[in-house]
């Protein structure tokens, strides 16, 4: 990958075919995941009325969407109340679709702005934004899935199975930083 450069209101960087297949691929598995999650969602005749979303009232299961669909409320009591626990659901259920809606529309952007092929990408400043987003998100689910710690290596032994995708999550990582550099210059 050419590291990201901004050339006024742009930023750019290029992308051989492999690195924009790895991409495309990470960024469809997180857009997967949150669609089902927003499908799981109980239907509202209230909200269906109103249209306004409602989502589950509960966290995902999954240790990923756990991390990308964080509580919005954190309860510091080891014996909640009843009506603590209400008010976590409650917030969940009221935030948390236009929360995925968020994050499936900068997952959107990248899929529209990376050709399959690789090759030059040329952002706004708005679309650099929905990449960051959407870079962070893949990040954190692979982080999770690796289950990368903050004293982890850089490299793990070659017979652990989270090795080779270790590399993929450093990349990231550099492709990240690379973005947030070229948009403050």
């Amino acid at each position: 990958m050419k590291a990201w450069k901004r050339r006024g209101a742009r930023v750019i960087a290029g992308f051989d075919q492999q690195e924009a297949a790895v991409l495309r691929g990470l960024v469809r598995q997180v857009e997967d995941m949150l669609r089902a999650r927003a499908e799981s969602a109980p239907q509202d005749e209230l909200a269906q009325l109103t249209g306004i979303k409602a989502g589950p009232s509960t966290a995902p299961d999954d240790p990923v969407l756990q991390r990308l669909l964080p509580d919005f409320y954190r309860l510091d009591d080891d014996q909640p109340s009843r009506q603590d626990q209400d008010e976590v659901a409650a917030l969940r259920s009221l935030h948390e679709p236009e929360l995925v809606e968020a994050k499936l529309g900068v997952a959107a952007v990248v899929l529209e702005t990376l050709s399959p092929q690789g090759g030059e990408v040329r952002l706004s400043l708005e679309q650099a934004d929905a990449w960051l987003s959407a870079i962070n998100d893949v990040r954190l689910a692979l982080g999770t899935a690796l289950d990368v710690q903050e004293d982890m290596p850089d490299e793990l032994p070659e017979d652990d199975p989270r090795a080779p995708h270790l590399g993929v999550y450093h990349w990231l990582t550099y492709l990240q930083e690379s973005l947030v550099q070229a948009m403050a210059a």
